[in-house]
């Protein structure tokens, strides 16, 4: 890896294009590397993982209003929605495609994840690039090539800029690494790539308040958004338009305004010219339907229960954890919605001290029931509940940031303390499906979460006809791409309980 510094440059200071971020992110994503077997492997993983997760939410709010914006947008050849054939007339434009499907990934976070500077959740990668690839007729190996150079380069930049310390969402990322995916599969020149990562990021830059206090389905929303930004700005881009440059270095950019400000400098990691694009298996999926930070206390809270007779004799309970986990998911995030029983799934998610109590209770963690409004009401939930607190541990905070996988940790200690003094104490560094813990996930995991999440809704025959899609994904033709999907009986698919704009083109 070659580390690259970033800083803000005065109009008047000549910056080359060769020297900017957005030129050198275009550079890998172009770099015509092969793909190891290992790679390709976890990319079809992810493809499954991704699809697994969208079966679950099929006819979610957020999901039938989505699909119901891209089915009023056909387009021919056109690409597919999860639900839906693959005949042409049930396709619709790719943005929109990257915008109904990208909800469809997100919006019960449960799919991958890497942390590391700041957040990001990777997979959100695969609905845009798919969608274009789909849509231009291309074949497995070059959606392999796109979608290794997505995960390289959200990771890359997640590596080396901070985005939360500015309250600035992680789509902000997402945008440039999507435009780049879809550069790297359409086999474009570095010139066009250059352009399209400029304007995915300039349109991509929210703040975090999407994340914060009442959360509601924009959370599910937002990276939808992004991918569906970034397949119009590689549009636009390949038409010859340009973008606002530098976006990254600029006196009045990114840096400048909305990160650390013209002193500010970032390093980014991005592979050497020839170095292959290995970023996807630094990362990891879930096991729970929970905020990432929460998967290693959800396992730990299994291991906990047990050790404890009577739930109701706890006095208190102190996570000590990452500054991360106690400012996002933590007390430490100030927010009285992560107390409320009344609050959204999408806040509860975000509250470790709700999920923490109701795994310590039920011994596990469910993608439904565990959010079900009766369960979060549930008084001796919320006793428990209103019981915990969380405080950062510095040592946690450096395992959060550090370098050296081996000691990188998402974790915390825990220390329930009992009515009569007594104390019982544990600590878990990384969730038991992580590449470093108990149960390290590989692709039959990957398999079964599918045919768990997707039971009773997506038939034996049709799982197995999409497992084994996908087992083929480098040898793919153009033609085989549209069947990266699942397909429902169309009476399973929920109308959605109000119109839009768009519902007078259906």
């Amino acid at each position: 890896m070659k580390f690259h510094s970033v800083r803000t440059y005065k109009s008047a200071e000549s910056l080359p294009r060769e020297r900017q971020l957005a030129w050198k992110i275009a550079e890998v994503a172009v770099d015509p590397v092969p793909i190891a077997d290992e790679v390709v492997e976890m990319i079809g993983s992810r493809i499954i993982d991704n699809a697994a997760v969208a079966a679950a939410s099929l006819n979610r709010p957020p999901i039938v209003s989505a699909r119901a914006q891209a089915r009023a947008h056909t387009g021919k050849p056109g690409a597919t929605l999860f639900g839906l054939s693959s005949f042409p007339s049930r396709r619709v434009s790719p943005e929109w495609a990257a915008w109904a499907n990208g909800v469809a990934v997100r919006e019960l976070d449960y799919h991958d994840t890497f942390l590391a500077a700041d957040y990001s959740h990777p997979g959100d990668n695969i609905p845009p690039v798919l969608a274009v690839a789909q849509h231009c007729g291309l074949n497995g190996g070059a959606l392999v090539r796109g979608l290794a150079a997505a995960y390289e380069l959200q990771v890359d930049l997640v590596k080396g800029i901070c985005l939360h310390e500015h309250k600035i969402d992680h789509i902000a990322h997402l945008g440039p690494s999507a435009a780049a995916g879809i550069g790297a599969a359409l086999g474009l020149p570095v010139e066009i790539v250059y352009q399209a990562v400029q304007q995915a990021l300039h349109v991509t830059t929210t703040t975090r308040q999407s994340r914060k206090g009442e959360i509601s389905s924009w959370k599910a929303y937002a990276p939808a958004f992004a991918g569906k930004m970034a397949v119009e700005a590689v549009d636009r881009a390949m038409r010859g338009e340009g973008a606002p440059s530098p976006a990254y270095e600029g006196e009045d950019g990114f840096i400048a305004w909305l990160l650390g400000g013209p002193k500010a400098e970032y390093v980014v990691p991005l592979p050497e010219r020839g170095e292959a694009k290995r970023a996807i298996l630094d990362t990891y999926t879930k096991e729970h339907s929970a905020e990432y930070q929460s998967q290693a206390l959800i396992d730990l809270a299994r291991r906990l229960g047990p050790k404890i007779s009577d739930l109701s004799k706890i006095r208190d309970i102190v996570i000590r954890t990452s500054h991360h986990t106690h400012h996002v998911i933590g007390t430490g995030a100030n927010d009285p919605q992560k107390m409320d029983p009344t609050a959204s799934r999408e806040t509860l998610d975000h509250s470790i001290m709700y999920i923490f109590a109701v795994a310590l209770q039920d011994g596990g963690w469910h993608h439904e029931r565990s959010y079900a409004p009766e369960r979060a009401q549930r008084p001796d939930t919320v006793a428990l509940w209103h019981k915990l607190s969380t405080v950062e541990g510095p040592e946690w905070t450096e395992r959060y940031h550090a370098t050296d996988p081996a000691r990188k940790a998402f974790g915390g200690h825990v220390t329930v303390t009992l009515d009569d003094g007594r104390v019982i104490a544990d600590e878990i560094a990384v969730a038991d499906a992580h590449p470093l813990g108990a149960r390290p996930w590989r692709r039959p995991d990957y398999v079964a979460k599918f045919r768990t999440l997707a039971d009773g809704i997506v038939a034996e025959a049709e799982q197995k006809r999409f497992l084994e899609t996908v087992e083929r994904l480098p040898e793919l033709g153009a033609d085989e791409l549209c069947q990266l999907n699942f397909v429902v009986s169309p009476d399973q698919l929920h109308a959605p309980a109000a119109r839009g704009i768009f519902d007078a083109a259906e």
